[in-house]
């Protein structure tokens, strides 16, 4: 029978995805309840049924409360604002900068190290408007020696935290329903006026003389892996932070149970040596039990010093089951520890299997106590008999025979870890590494046997400097060591690029491994996991055909912020992107955030055009990771980059598409030549018949007009009143579309009276940002919309919008709305664009 308590703690964990994708997770629990009636009782399904759903229903709630909170954010600091409030200190202190501070030094500059901080402000104005109520910020540039409980008074420049919220994309509410944090800023000015004297601060001032220790006598190349290594901040370098994850070594530098076991069982080790030494204690009382009882809070102190964690707090509370368990003389079971530690993390935090580290952390739980024995018995000779009497892989073994079981025992644990982790990796990253158990297979005894033991003794040896000495040479060594083993496996470039599952496939998943462990014969079981992978295959079809949809043309304009990314979807299955957004001295990459796991979920490996509109950072910042790795038919380009200079981003992107063949077309190819572009007409409206040399980059602009059927979109990137005026006076009633993406954001030197009346849209597009400071989109430009029954959509309120036909009919719709008919042109009045400006209704 299965354990009801680990089947009540999936349930409670399962809330998240069903407040996120209820129709999938619903039909998957369903048809996991239906596997498991033989092998759970009725009651408990009927308790793991009502667990999920009052675990969804907190999950929902949290979900609205953040969309809530946020916009309450919106309200007070649209325009950002510079503040003057107090506040006070939430999270602990996080190191940051490690990127710039490289730079820094490598042109010989000194730039001190900074932390970011969690705080909560409680009064105060912003941009002349008081802050009523509390409010959650993330501030960057603190003092390292804050502490959480501490109270200050800042000056700070605040915005609204960007969302980026797209279909296809996880809900970006949630990470806000869980932290609180709602904006961000950079702190100007700040003064303590007190300071915390909670466990909390002193967990935080610990923390902070650790990580100056580490500074102070690690080698300079290892300090951020040590950091990372004890306390948690992954303040580490790009590329180090992308070979890391791409050889599968992540885990080697994440605060996990084997952190947590090792720090807590030195602990008891030494505690227990002592009490074992005092007579009068050891005569009366039992001094395992004595640890056992200690240790658990010194499971969660550890877990607190060392970030706080998902990972390290689950890891925490499966510790805590045992040492209760050998408190009240009991066996700890395994799997009852993980069930209690499931149902106690969801029970606290309904969204808590949204933490990567958390659900990580889990999956290689479950995978070591459900996979690792099944793979030992196939892989390690004679396993499968060690325990029943039988002799192979016992004291009597051959040499080559024990020689095998030390080296492929290790192995089916790296692999029973890894499989289980799969699905949650997949889901985080566009690569599976298929060295990594080659590379955990050297690097793990490393990180485990000398880098880990080391740095922990280390943090706790300052009372002793030349054996701190020692350790953190040792430790910094055995950290550089497994960083050579991550950069050598990425540098392969041996991994598997697989899509982003579905909801629907992750659901199937679920459902038959619940088949597979409610068969009792193998048969049974191959026969659950077979029709599990047809399963995935074929919803696997259906995700393809969901993002390259047939018969209709979808024009998706991206929320990046302030910038422009549109992608289209065109009638015969083919896409084509124009601009990708961007971020001027921000290390925001939209393509890395946005675009690139856009495509991914929606299967695209080919664009057939992509579309620079013109050479602005804010429309071609995102552009060289968005097209990396993806097959790209022609890159139009207007050559005013390349006329002008538009930087080295600009300059190695056309570098790079030239040195891969990619065609780059320039106007004089495209003016005047309307191109049927995969079922759809792409007409180019400007610059034509060439570039116009006496024009700025955004008179120059690329206009596009996409015509399917009777239906059209007009593109008209950053144009302002001079290029409008040329369109206008060019086309005239012939530039009529059904949807406008406004030029220049929403600017109010674009959209004026004239292209407007020529025009006639239904729905106008506005991308433009939450952290902008120029005052877009203008007041004017809204009132000129509104005014003329223009149904308004602004990415900075509500994200992407959706705008699909089939040549008749139009349908939009924004992230977690159903599609609806779009309004007719100048039906909807002001009322329409007040619906729309603010989201839909």
């Amino acid at each position: 029978m299965i354990d009801p308590v680990l089947l009540f703690g999936l349930a409670l964990a399962a809330g998240a995805p069903l407040a996120l994708s209820p129709l999938a997770t619903a039909l998957g629990a369903a048809l996991a309840a239906a596997a498991l009636r033989r092998r759970a009782g009725r009651a408990a399904l009927a308790a793991a049924g009502v667990a999920l759903v009052v675990s969804g229903l907190r999950a929902r709630a949290l979900l609205d409360g953040a969309g809530a909170a946020y916009d309450g954010a919106l309200a007070l600091l649209q325009p950002p604002a510079r503040c003057e409030v107090a506040c006070a200190v939430v999270g602990s202190p996080v190191v940051v900068g490690a990127a710039q501070r490289r730079s820094a030094a490598e042109r010989g500059e000194d730039e001190p190290p900074a932390s970011r901080i969690d705080v909560e402000l409680s009064g105060g104005t912003c941009g002349g408007r008081a802050l009523q109520g509390p409010l959650r910020a993330r501030l960057y540039g603190a003092p390292l020696d804050l502490a959480r409980g501490d109270r200050l008074e800042v000056t700070v420049d605040l915005a609204p935290i960007h969302l980026f919220r797209n279909e296809g994309l996880r809900n970006a509410t949630a990470a806000i329903a869980r932290s609180g944090i709602v904006a961000s800023g950079t702190i100007v000015e700040a003064r303590r006026t007190s300071e915390g004297r909670s466990i909390d601060a002193a967990v935080d001032r610990a923390r902070a003389f650790v990580r100056g220790r580490i500074e102070a006598t690690f080698h300079p190349d290892a300090v951020a892996l040590g950091r990372a290594l004890v306390l948690g901040e992954t303040d580490l370098a790009p590329e180090d932070q992308e070979a890391f994850r791409e050889s599968g070594l992540a885990h080697l530098l994440a605060v996990s149970g084997t952190h947590l076991v090792l720090a807590v069982a030195g602990f008891a080790a030494a505690l227990r040596a002592i009490l074992v030494r005092v007579g009068p204690i050891a005569a009366r009382w039992d001094a395992g039990r004595i640890t056992a009882a200690l240790c658990v809070p010194a499971a969660w102190l550890y877990a607190d010093f060392a970030g706080g964690g998902g990972s390290a707090m689950r890891a925490a509370a499966m510790l805590s089951c045992a040492m209760g368990a050998r408190l009240l003389g009991l066996r700890p079971v395994g799997v009852r520890c993980f069930a209690l530690s499931l149902a106690g993390a969801a029970a606290v935090d309904p969204l808590v299997a949204w933490d990567l580290s958390f659900g990580l952390s889990a999956a290689a739980t479950a995978g070591l106590l459900w996979l690792q024995r099944p793979l030992a018995a196939l892989l390690v000779p004679g396993e499968g008999k060690r325990g029943d009497g039988g002799a192979e892989g016992g004291p009597g073994a051959s040499p080559p025979r024990e020689l095998a079981r030390k080296v492929l025992a290790p192995l089916a644990t790296t692999l029973a870890a890894m499989f289980g982790c799969a699905p949650l990796l997949l889901m985080n990253g566009e690569t599976f590494p298929l060295l990594g158990v080659a590379a955990n297979v050297v690097a793990a005894p490393i990180g485990e046997l000398a880098a880990l033991p080391f740095c922990l003794a280390h943090a706790v040896l300052s009372w002793a400097p030349p054996v701190e000495r020692g350790c953190a040479l040792v430790g910094s060594g055995a950290l550089l060591a497994v960083r050579a083993v991550a950069r050598a496996s990425a540098d392969t470039g041996v991994v598997l690029r697989l899509p982003e599952p579905s909801p629907a496939q992750l659901a199937a998943l679920a459902a038959a491994i619940a088949l597979a462990w409610a068969a009792e014969r193998r048969v049974r079981r191959l026969a659950a996991l077979a029709a599990g992978a047809g399963a995935w295959l074929l919803l696997e079809g259906v995700a393809t055909r969901a993002g390259a949809p047939r018969g209709v043309l979808r024009v998706n304009v991206l929320d990046v912020g302030q910038g422009d990314a549109i992608l289209i979807d065109l009638p015969e299955g083919g896409a084509m992107l124009v601009d990708a957004g961007g971020f001027v001295g921000s290390p925001v990459d939209t393509g890395a955030r946005v675009l690139r796991p856009l495509l991914r979920a929606r299967r695209r490996a080919r664009l057939d055009a992509v579309v620079l509109s013109h050479p602005h950072p804010d429309h071609f910042g995102g552009l060289p990771t968005t097209v990396e790795g993806v097959e790209v038919g022609e890159l139009w380009d207007t050559g005013q980059g390349e006329a002008e200079g538009a930087g080295p981003v600009y300059r190695k992107l056309l570098s790079d598409l030239r040195r891969r063949g990619v065609p780059i077309v320039r106007p004089d190819s495209l003016c005047g030549r309307p191109r049927v572009l995969s079922g759809a007409t792409i007409e180019v409206l400007a610059p034509c018949p060439e570039l116009h040399p006496d024009r700025g980059a955004n008179d120059n602009s690329f206009v596009l007009r996409i015509r399917y059927g009777a239906r059209s979109a007009l593109l008209v990137g950053d144009a302002e009143h001079e290029a409008e005026d040329a369109l206008v006076a060019r086309y005239g009633a012939a530039l009529h579309a059904d949807l406008l993406k406004v030029g220049h954001h929403g600017s109010r030197t674009s959209t004026g009276a004239a292209l407007l009346a020529a025009v006639d849209p239904s729905i106008a597009a506005v991308s433009s940002g939450v952290r902008n400071r120029f005052g877009h989109p203008s007041p004017e430009v809204l009132s000129r919309l509104s005014a003329g029954g223009v149904a308004i959509a602004r990415t900075d309120r509500g994200g992407a919008l959706t705008w699909e036909t089939d040549g008749e009919r139009v349908l939009w719709s924004r992230p977690g709305e159903p599609p609806r008919p779009a309004p007719g042109p100048r039906g909807g009045g002001a009322a329409a664009g007040h619906a729309l400006e603010n989201g839909g209704p």
